[in-house]
């Protein structure tokens, strides 16, 4: 079988230009950006949690031994654990650390939601642009009709149009959405772990409130 037959310059145009322009209609430009750029996280590893609970006991540790200001100077890559330390140094109560990761762990989710939802909608647009590219091939078959290699053509659109929106929607855009989904379904509970220790080493670290004792002097004992 000679796959050229089954290469169409019009109906590619027809149906990934159509879904490409249906994804910027439809998609905020940085949703979009973050959709593109997600596909370089397809080949990771699922993220796991470990590395960050080892660099959270560390962490633990130095303030342990030289005090919370300590950590001020620690090289710290994932952006939740660096501002968590960041509000510890700063003296900030354990309730307002747990405050702020689950802020950036939910803001994280959405960001993730989104690219996969711009992914999921072009699976949806895709088998649409092929029917378009469907209904344009019979079109331009009917006004043809006294032209047999006109007719020829004009159906090789019709149908490939209708295979290309559906090979693209289901083995390209909806499988890219549900992994997505799934990594940062992973990705939220792994985070989830990171919490707990943070906020206890926000506790132990908290600064202690000065108490001042009242000096009696004997002029007034007397």
């Amino acid at each position: 079988m000679d796959l050229g037959t089954f290469i169409d310059p019009t109906a590619l145009a027809i149906v990934g230009g159509g879904t490409i322009a249906s994804a910027i209609l439809r998609t905020p430009a940085g949703d979009l950006a973050r959709a593109i750029a997600a596909l370089a996280t397809l080949p990771r590893r699922r993220f796991a949690a470990e590395p960050l609970l080892q660099q959270i006991a560390a962490l633990g540790r130095i303030a342990r031994r030289h005090g919370a200001i300590a950590l001020d100077k620690s090289v710290i890559a994932d952006a939740d654990i660096a501002a968590a330390v960041a509000d510890i140094v700063d003296g900030h109560a354990p309730d307002a650390v747990a405050v702020r990761l689950d802020h950036l762990r939910r803001a994280r989710i959405e960001r993730h939601c989104a690219a996969a939802d711009a992914w999921a909608g072009m699976a949806e647009a895709a088998p649409a642009m092929g029917m378009v590219g469907t209904l344009v091939g019979l079109v331009a078959m009917f006004v043809q009709m006294t032209d047999p290699q006109a007719i020829g053509g004009a159906m090789a659109v019709a149908l490939l149009a209708t295979l290309y929106g559906a090979l693209l929607g289901n083995l390209v855009a909806m499988p890219i959405a549900s992994r997505l989904r799934a990594a940062a379904r992973n990705e939220a509970f792994e985070r989830a772990r990171i919490v707990a220790p943070l906020v206890a080493l926000a506790t132990r670290e908290q600064p202690r409130p000065v108490s001042f004792t009242p000096i009696h002097h004997a002029s007034e004992a007397a």
